[in-house]
């Protein structure tokens, strides 16, 4: 399968810049999947698509202040660290994307916040990456909480020093229900959540779940092989709890549907369904699964998810869905539509399984 057949042409007026200016306000396309049928209505409709019985999971994942912009020590050049995971189980050691203007070797020195945090490059890896390690005089959390940035998407642009706008980012690119940190991209379809629609849904006889799984430096990768075939995911951690296994297993008992809110939370639960023969067990691990047609979901009955960039994993994940053809029919309506795309903007509901005639 070509790459090239998830290509589509976006103007870039489009890209949405700024998250909405009140959360769960945005517009949300509908897509039954059985019938190709498009609705177009806001996210707060959300709740009258949910039946007593379904299921709804979130990925609770928190995105931290994970971009450090800094010096290097010997030169003064500008350095920028954006931090993907610990080495072990300190904050003193942790592989980090690196931004520089020369080329980085072990023993080079970067100094953030005016000296108050300093880090060393131990080795160096490969595509920009490197462990590094720092000189931690009070707890890290506490460090990147006032030098750290959130790292937005390369395609959300802001200037630097714009801190009104950081300071908008760090609460509104974050879920209400984030609480595990780890991530350093947003679940971004759950952006549109509040804790009045989640209320209202429960209201409706709703069971809320979730999942964990903490959104790497993957996501901004894009798949440079001209196929399909030959891209290759970065591994991302997820878990599994206990409680969220049981739901799935009652909600499938009394015949209700999975809705995933995000590809993320679908990535994990195909995962592990995957891992144990169609079953979600309470477990955790690292998710390299790549879903793109044809895929047969085991779990996964509707989604929630934002709109995707061309040529994308995420998007080639709606096409396994959604059925490519109707996938790439409905981008097109959106863009005649004028619906925002990407992390801060409007939202897509796939929903209509065309496995079962109740729906």
């Amino acid at each position: 399968m070509q790459t090239s057949d998830f290509d589509y042409v976006l103007p870039p007026e489009l890209i949405a810049q700024e998250p909405p200016a009140v959360r769960g306000s945005s517009r949300m396309m509908v897509l039954d999947r059985r019938t190709g049928a498009l609705a177009h209505r806001r996210v707060a409709d959300l709740p009258d698509f949910l039946q007593d019985g379904d299921l709804l999971v979130l990925n609770d994942t928190q995105v931290f202040p994970a971009r450090l912009l800094g010096r290097w020590a010997d030169t003064g050049g500008a350095v920028e660290f954006l931090l993907l995971e610990r080495e072990g189980t300190s904050d003193m050691q942790w592989r980090v994307l690196v931004g520089s203007g020369r080329r980085v070797r072990s023993g080079l020195r970067a100094v953030f916040g005016n000296g108050a945090l300093t880090a060393n490059i131990l080795t160096r890896g490969e595509g920009g990456q490197a462990v590094i390690g720092f000189d931690l005089h009070e707890p890290l959390e506490l460090l990147l909480d006032r030098f750290g940035t959130t790292p937005l998407p390369p395609y959300i642009h802001r200037a630097a020093g714009d801190d009104a706008r950081q300071h908008l980012d760090r609460a509104r690119y974050q879920t209400v229900y984030a609480r595990n940190v780890g991530a350093v991209a947003a679940p971004t379809a759950g952006l549109h959540l509040t804790e009045a629609m989640l209320d209202q849904i429960r209201s409706r006889g709703v069971t809320c779940a979730t999942v964990t799984l903490h959104v790497g430096i993957g996501t901004f990768r894009p798949v440079t092989s001209e196929t399909v075939e030959g891209h290759r995911m970065d591994a991302e951690r997820y878990t599994v709890p206990i409680e969220t296994a049981d739901a799935i297993r009652a909600c499938r008992a009394r015949g209700g549907r999975v809705v995933a809110v995000g590809s993320t939370s679908v990535r994990t639960l195909e995962t592990v369904a995957a891992a144990h023969d169609g079953v979600i067990e309470a477990c955790s691990g690292r998710s390299d699964l790549f879903i793109y047609p044809p895929y047969t979901f085991r779990v996964v009955n509707a989604m929630l998810t934002n709109f995707h960039l061309p040529r994308s994993t995420l998007l080639m994940m709606v096409a396994a869905f959604a059925g490519q053809t109707q996938a790439l029919d409905a981008y097109a309506a959106a863009i005649h539509a004028g619906y925002r795309f990407f992390s801060y903007g409007d939202c897509m509901l796939i929903h209509g399984d065309p496995h079962d005639k109740a729906y």
